[in-house]
């Protein structure tokens, strides 16, 4: 039976990176249980497209392999995995609890010998310079407080030409959407959230860190000041959620 947990977490604002770092461990270890139903259902399982998407995007013409970060249950792996029959997958995420989930998500997928998933920091990833063609991040970024620190990271990792992917959800600039998005988010999203997880502080958590993500211009201006290149902003939802993908230059060492 899943603990519940009665707790409200400040805002992300109000935190030094240190505390956030620790509350965002805390609140993903607590949901792990139903992450994926609620994912699905709160999206209205737009999260799936949006994957998808992403995946599209990535090109593989190298190493052959993939890096998701903050990988979580592991759903981009292993929907990348099973659209690139060639390609092996590592996934990382700093929340044991999610590591383990994802372990038994590819356990009964099959894909064992192509996905390896291990604990490990956004900061510091445990590989070597120029290993991936591809390193992606779907809605990780904005539980990290220092976000260069991981773009450059990501960076050091995949090959010379090869893509830094990042896809996150942000609150919408289409004015005709933002009324709704907001009652959603701060309404709506927290009381079926209180009806199905054992956290529901967890979701007042995520509707304040979308309300204070950068815009789709600050994120791409940020991916450019860490040496990215070549960055696209792709708006899906009507904005509720932005694919940015840039590459490493094609000199870099």
């Amino acid at each position: 039976m899943e603990k519940h947990i009665n707790k409200v977490y400040p805002s992300v604002r109000d935190v030094t990176e240190k505390e956030r770092v620790g509350m965002v461990k805390e609140i993903f270890s607590t949901i792990t249980p139903r992450y994926d139903f609620l994912n699905h259902f709160l999206s209205l399982r737009r999260d799936m497209a949006w994957r998808r998407f992403a995946i599209k995007k990535m090109h593989f013409f190298k190493t052959k392999q993939l890096l998701d970060i903050a990988c979580g249950t592991g759903d981009l792996s292993v929907d990348a995995a099973q659209k690139y029959p060639d390609i092996t997958v590592c996934g990382v995420d700093f929340v044991s609890e999610m590591i383990r989930a994802g372990q038994k998500k590819i356990n009964r997928e099959g894909l064992t010998k192509r996905i390896q998933f291990m604990t490990g920091d956004a900061l510091h990833l445990p590989f070597r310079d120029n290993t991936f063609d591809v390193a992606a991040m779907a809605f990780g970024i904005r539980n990290i407080p220092d976000r260069q620190g991981a773009l450059r990271e990501m960076r050091r990792v995949i090959v010379p030409g090869g893509q830094i992917m990042i896809l996150e959800m942000t609150f919408t600039r289409n004015r005709f959407f933002q009324i709704f998005y907001n009652i959603y988010l701060n309404y709506i999203l927290p009381r079926l959230a209180k009806r199905f997880s054992s956290n529901p502080g967890a979701y007042h958590y995520l509707a304040d860190s979308i309300m204070n993500f950068p815009t789709h211009d600050q994120f791409t201006a940020l991916m450019e000041e860490t040496g990215i290149e070549n960055v696209d902003a792709y708006s899906l939802t009507f904005g509720v959620t932005y694919l940015h993908v840039g590459t490493k230059p094609a000199c870099s060492l």
